[in-house]
């Protein structure tokens, strides 16, 4: 921003005017006024008119994978063979690993055949059931000798329900000898090889798999700026920028921004005591994989919008140790200083929040032939060709890094 200093005399007499009231006949008199008889000074006006500004924030954010699945051996043996090929994409319910099925083939035959003879035997005693209920009718079995053998097929009954919960196990037990994908995704290297002994106590790991696409952002963001965002929310000053899916723009470690916007999905109540930060969590498209787990990024979130933001081109505001001011020209074309509170930078301009209303007209261009008191000539300002505004310095953006939007140069 171009900052009126000592090398201005009119930002020296404005000091003045602003700091000491009933001063504006001293500070116009300060000023050499066009001679009698001349054409007014011309200068270069924008018209202020309020319009609808987003408020976007750049936090700092880690990526971290939407699912992530560790790959265990849930049964014990030795791995033969290793189906998939590392830092692949891989399907749920793929094959990645086969373990020796022998010993759970051999289990599940065991299984079978136990269940078989406990059928058998829950034949044989539904038969003498049957043949001795008729003869205890009659008394011609003792009903001791009945009740024993209902007691028998009852137990026989429950033999077989045993032996077919053990064939269960036993089948499962050989299926989990095939290890399948439990999610799809990006799988990463094998952390076995081929004749390892997996499962003997503990599951062991075999791989991870990640997906990737879409990717979470964990963004952190200030407890104290989330607090002051949501007061202004509250007060009206602000409007949320969704209502349920804020745009994320992602910037890479390198600078560049990522082509794929994302949304935000929500914002952590609770407060890391350590860090006095709240944690957000933003949903990105990956469909080239280029974003990775853990990697660092900048993420420029969009949380509030303000419907009568009022800009100006930032040569327009001028500034002085005891605040920031305007040269605006009234309908009778003569000058006046107005103070004003400019808030954060948006690209070239700056956002003023106090101090003017829609259709006043600016000083861009000329401040040095238009000192206050002055009638002037006005003429539409246009921005230099090049897009660049002409005797203005580097402003810092209104995207701070790490901040929320605060006020730039107002006190």
């Amino acid at each position: 921003m171009r900052a009126l200093n000592r090398y201005n005399p009119l930002a020296v007499a404005l000091a003045a005017a602003l700091t000491l009231s009933g001063c504006g006949d001293q500070v116009a008199s300060a000023y050499a006024q066009a001679p009698s008889g001349m054409p007014p000074p011309e200068v270069s006006v924008v018209t202020a008119a309020p319009e609808r500004l987003t408020l976007t924030n750049e936090l700092p954010g880690r990526l971290e994978a939407t699912r992530t699945a560790e790959v265990r051996a849930r049964a014990a043996g030795i791995v033969t063979k290793r189906v998939f090929s590392e830092g692949s994409e891989v399907k749920a319910g793929e094959i990645l690993f086969r373990i020796d099925p022998a010993p759970f083939e051999a289990a599940l035959n065991s299984a079978q055949a136990s269940l078989a003879r406990a059928e058998a035997n829950l034949a044989q005693t539904t038969t003498t059931v049957q043949r001795y209920k008729p003869l205890v009718e009659t008394n011609a079995i003792s009903k001791q000798e009945y009740d024993t053998a209902l007691a028998a097929q009852k137990q026989a009954a429950a033999d077989v329900q045993s032996a077919k919960a053990a064939v269960a196990t036993a089948r499962l037990n050989l299926g989990y000898a095939t290890v399948n994908a439990p999610i799809s995704g990006r799988i990463g290297r094998a952390l076995v090889t081929e004749g390892a002994l997996v499962g003997q106590g503990t599951a062991t790991p075999l791989a991870t798999i990640q997906q990737l696409d879409p990717i979470y952002i964990n963004i952190t963001q200030s407890a104290s700026e989330a607090l002051r965002l949501r007061r202004a929310m509250s007060a009206g000053r602000l409007q949320k920028a969704g209502k349920d899916e804020a745009r994320v723009t992602v910037v890479t470690e390198d600078g560049e921004i990522y082509p794929h916007p994302g949304k935000l999905l929500f914002s952590d109540q609770t407060v890391d005591p350590s860090t006095g930060a709240i944690t957000l969590r933003a949903l990105v498209p990956n469909p080239d994989r280029f974003l990775l787990p853990g990697m660092y990024v900048r993420a420029r979130v969009e949380q509030a919008v303000r419907e009568d933001a009022i800009t100006l081109p930032q040569q327009a505001v001028q500034r002085l140790p005891n605040g920031s001011f305007v040269m605006v020209v009234g309908d009778d074309n003569k000058v006046a200083a107005r103070p004003v509170k400019a808030q954060s930078a948006i690209g070239d301009k700056w956002v003023v929040s106090e101090g003017l209303k829609g259709g006043e007209r600016v000083i861009v261009e000329g401040f040095q032939k238009a000192p206050p008191g002055a009638v002037v000539k006005t003429v539409p300002w246009k921005r230099a060709a090049n897009g660049a505004q002409q005797g203005a310095q580097p402003v810092q953006s209104a995207v701070q890094p790490g901040a929320q939007q605060q006020p730039a140069v107002s006190k």
